[in-house]
């Protein structure tokens, strides 16, 4: 898997990148199939301080490309929506990849 962690108008500290990186290990962990992952934190400068904090993330899985954003006061909280939102993501995207129909009993005659 390719992890590419990059800020806008932030510097990524090491703490950051390694509290990103240990909440991406969730969705390593449902899927194993993730080919590359791209995040980007973003500190948006706007006048009210309201979800100022701003995680995207696209994720590249085998069959399709993922995308999720979150935006919050604080960088570490969007961190976590984004990831949730991502987790379901994967889950749902998983749950279509697998064959859920059940071949027809033969009769017995």
């Amino acid at each position: 898997m390719n992890l590419t962690i990059s800020g806008h108008h932030l510097e990524v500290t090491p703490s950051l990148r390694s509290y990103v990186t240990n909440k991406l290990d969730r969705i390593t962990r449902h899927f194993d199939q993730v080919v590359d992952v791209k995040v980007l934190l973003t500190v948006e400068k706007q006048k009210e301080k309201d979800r100022r904090q701003r995680a995207e993330c696209n994720i590249h899985v085998k069959g399709s490309d993922l995308f999720a954003e979150s935006s919050h006061e604080d960088l570490y909280a969007a961190v976590d929506e984004l990831v949730d939102k991502l987790d379901r993501k994967v889950v749902r995207h998983k749950d279509r990849l697998q064959d859920h129909h059940h071949q027809a009993p033969k009769r017995l005659m």
